[in-house]
């Protein structure tokens, strides 16, 4: 792999437009937004960054027993949120993500986002970096027999 490919600027992969929800939003508009959009995250907040909600974070406030409907966004979003700068590398990405644990980075510019990186940005830019996964034969299941 070459070195500069770990140095490409994240705004050069980077997701945009940047897809955004108010706080005060209920969850199942929120839910609605991800599966019409078909994707991960929604940065909260318009004017400025007040948190990221992903579906992980939907999923969890089901699984508390939740109301969607009548939970508040800001009631299940992370915040504060790790963020990045477009400027800096796809390497430092990757790094913060690690650090963090998390798999979305919002792209912020002068408080606002302005992109979204995620691990699979990461991994279509640095294929090197992908794990190689051998094609495993399906199981059996009408057998019960699987590994």
């Amino acid at each position: 792999m070459a070195d500069e490919d770990i140095e490409t600027p994240v705004s050069e992969i980077m997701t945009t437009p940047v897809r955004t929800i108010e706080p005060e939003a209920t969850v199942a508009e929120a839910a609605t937004t991800l599966t019409g959009a078909g994707i991960g995250s929604l940065v909260v907040g318009t004017d400025r960054i007040d948190g990221i909600l992903t579906e992980s974070d939907v999923v969890a406030g089901v699984a508390e027993e939740r109301d969607p409907a009548a939970t508040a966004v800001a009631d299940l979003m992370s915040d504060p949120v790790v963020t990045i700068r477009p400027d800096e590398t796809v390497h430092v990405a990757g790094e913060r993500m690690g650090h963090n644990g998390v798999k979305k980075l919002p792209v912020a510019e002068d408080g606002r986002a302005v992109g979204v990186v995620t691990t699979t940005d990461l991994a279509l830019h640095l294929p090197s970096y992908r794990v190689g996964m051998t094609p495993q034969p399906k199981p059996d299941m009408e057998k019960g027999e699987y590994e």
